[in-house]
Order: structure tokens, then sequence, then C-alpha cells
């Protein structure tokens, strides 16, 4: 494992737009991220594709990996198990690449207890109305469910206001700039190379 090439740890509420801000670091940068594929209990969705969006797993067969300690983080949203495998990461680390991981707050908790030593990143939605109508103009919920991710999104929001959770909070309003300072911090940070013990937490 290169320890010099710290993993990137994003996290934010589904809809805050994680995966815009990660498509366009990965598109500046190809041969410099690399992306921490997850493994999951659900179905694929139309277009997912295994061993690229997810691994597709059983119940069984993620539960006993975890039990084995092959997980570096895993949590259950909507009864499916999600979770980043220790492989996934030297995978991504053995190419010389910066891995990414994107979890939610539960995995993030759980990886501040292992070695891993990542950068952590937090985007905050505009607001959680402005949330709520993402959500639902994606087609894609049950009112049930999106309640749920609303519920969720609070309790998210909250855990990112402690100071020292997280390396950088900053909302996504403008993704020009957001993008800006996503990308600018990441990079700011790569180049210092060694592990950081100190706490600095950017509000904006």
């Amino acid at each position: 494992m290169v320890h010099s090439l710290r993993p990137l740890v994003l996290c934010g509420p589904s809809g805050c737009g994680k995966s815009t801000l990660l498509r366009l670091l990965f598109d500046e940068f190809p041969d410099k991220f690399g992306f921490s594929v997850s493994h999951t209990t659900r179905s694929p969705r139309p277009g997912e594709v295994d061993g690229k969006h997810y691994h597709f797993t059983t119940r069984d067969e993620m539960t006993a990996a975890i039990e084995r300690g092959e997980f570096i983080e895993s949590a259950v949203f909507s009864n499916n198990m999600y979770g980043t495998s220790k492989a996934a990461v030297a995978a991504v680390q053995a190419l010389g690449k910066i891995c990414v991981l994107d979890i939610e707050v539960e995995g993030v908790k759980q990886v501040k207890q292992t070695d891993l030593n990542p950068i952590y990143i937090f985007i905050k939605p505009p607001s959680m109305e402005e949330l709520e109508k993402r959500l639902r103009d994606r087609n894609t919920e049950t009112e049930e469910s999106l309640q749920k991710r609303l519920t969720t999104a609070r309790s998210e929001l909250a855990y990112a206001d402690i100071p020292g959770n997280f390396d950088l909070v900053f909302v996504n309003d403008n993704l020009e700039k957001a993008y800006a300072r996503f990308r600018d911090f990441i990079l700011g940070e790569e180049k210092k190379g060694s592990p950081s013990s100190a706490d600095t937490t950017s509000q904006g």
C-alpha cells in the first residue's frame, strides 16, 4: 500500500451532487484518481455493470466476508447492504492512483476506526428544500423511500457540522465554484504528501 497516496472519502446526502463533482474530477485527472467499487446486495439497475458500478453480491456472501474482516466499512440502507472491501481500495492504490470512496456517514465513522488515514470531504446541498426537489425530480423514489432519504440527510448534515469530523465541508450551490473548491482542496492536500494528524474543518 502506498501511504503517500491518501485515499479520498467523499460524503453527502443523496442528491447533493457528489457524482457530478466526481465525474468532473475524473474527467480532468483520468490518471490520478480511481474509484473504489463498492459491494451491494441490491439488484442491478438498468445499465449497471457488475464490477464497474458495484460488485453485486448476496447478503450471505457479504455477511461472511465482513465477518472475515475483508471490509473497511459497511452499512444497511433501504434493506440492502453496502460496503467497501479492502481489496477494492488496494486494487486502485496498486495502480498508483488516489482511491476515492463515496460512502455514507455510518461508513465514515467506521473508516475513522481504521488506519486508512483518508482526506474527509462532505458536500452539502444548498438547502433541504432544494435537496427534496432534486430527489423528486429524479422520479426514482417512492414517497416512503424519499422521506427516509431526507431523514438520513438531516442526520448526516448534523454530523458534518461537528468540527473535526471532516477536513472540508462546503455547499454545492454553484457547480463551477463548488468544483473549483473541491479540486483545489484535494490537490492541495495531496501536495502535502504526508499524513496529517491535524483536524482542520473549513466551513463555507
